[in-house]
């Protein structure tokens, strides 16, 4: 009797879990319909609605993504659906990118974190959906294109620029967003390619922040203390820069470290400016966002496009401050 009012109990709430994932699903699909009536109400329906799925809603990097799409708007006849998770989360990217799937969209502008995107991504395809990748490529799926910076280079642009100011000589820890993401891997690849040729330069930690400022301190301030002869940091992400510059003034160590970081964002350049960051690695995030729009474009009016467009990385230094468009 207990077996079997167990077994009902479970059966209950299998049911119950089904129907909950079904009501969210259809209420997400709803509110992309919604969207585009609330954008239109008072103009003709546009031709495309493509949907731009980035890593983080609330981050000055993909804010500029979005504002970079959205642009499109005003200048072509297409409404951009931007969506995100508030944190990086790449279960809800995904998530958001079968929503976008499911609603037939005409076109996916998606950053690609991993292996798990490849999939949903041929899906899609195989739907008559065109996919476009941004920022991360997944070169092994059937995406139409990628657009956005190569980042092994960009690793090795900052494993150079660490070589030459620092002379070739550094004890070197890092500081990466994910180990996970392919973007912070090629860029960790990257750089470790050009540093580890140098004698003298050595790398003695690696550490993952989960691209939040407040790991990113957490782990810089353990990798200090473990290893009180490092005299470089390297950061992969935003916000690791912030939390490196947290982590060894809370230390008092910051006047005897050489730091590189990514991404001319302004809480970064106000780090530039009081020398507490050496270097940024410079990128375009609005010019990914308004150009994979264009990509798309050329997509539907069935335009010839290349596999790849590598926007460009850049060494900013404090002098450089002022001439960054990102």
């Amino acid at each position: 009797m207990r077996s079997s009012k167990l077994l009902h109990i479970i059966l209950i709430s299998c049911f119950a879990i089904a129907v909950s994932f079904s009501i969210y699903f259809y209420m997400q699909s709803k509110g992309y319909q919604s969207k585009i009536t609330d954008a239109t109400s008072k103009e003709e329906v546009p031709t495309y609605h493509f949907a731009l799925i980035g890593e983080e809603m609330d981050h000055d990097y993909w804010r500029l993504v979005g504002e970079g799409a959205k642009d499109m708007e005003k200048k072509y006849d297409v409404f951009v659906e931007y969506e995100g998770p508030r944190r990086s989360n790449p279960e809800e990217q995904l998530k958001l990118l079968d929503i976008a799937m499911k609603s037939k969209v005409d076109g996916i502008i998606v950053q690609a974190l991993n292996d798990k995107f490849l999939p949903v991504i041929n899906q899609a395809v195989e739907q008559g959906i065109p996919v476009i990748t941004i920022d991360t490529d997944a070169p092994d799926s059937k995406r139409s294109a990628y657009i956005g910076t190569d980042n092994y280079e960009a690793g090795k642009l900052a494993g150079k620029t660490l070589v030459e100011d620092t002379g070739g000589k550094a004890t070197v820890g890092i500081i990466t967003g994910s180990y996970d993401n392919a973007h912070h891997q090629l860029r960790v690849e990257g750089f470790r390619d050009v540093v580890e040729k140098e004698p003298g330069i050595d790398i003695v930690a690696i550490e993952e922040s989960n691209i939040t400022r407040v790991i990113a301190e957490e782990k810089t301030h353990n990798m200090l203390s473990d290893h009180p002869e490092i005299t470089a940091l390297y950061g992969t992400s935003a916000l690791d820069g912030i939390g490196m510059v947290a982590a060894a003034e809370s230390l008092g160590v910051e006047e005897s470290l050489y730091m590189i970081a990514f991404d001319t964002l302004p809480s970064n350049i106000a780090l530039l400016e009081k020398g507490k960051i050496d270097v940024l690695i410079g990128q375009k995030p609005y010019e990914m966002g308004f150009r994979s729009v264009e990509l798309m474009l050329d997509l539907m009016n069935n335009r010839e496009i290349k596999d790849v467009y590598h926007t460009n990385a850049s060494v900013v230094r404090k002098e450089d401050i002022g001439d960054s468009d990102d």
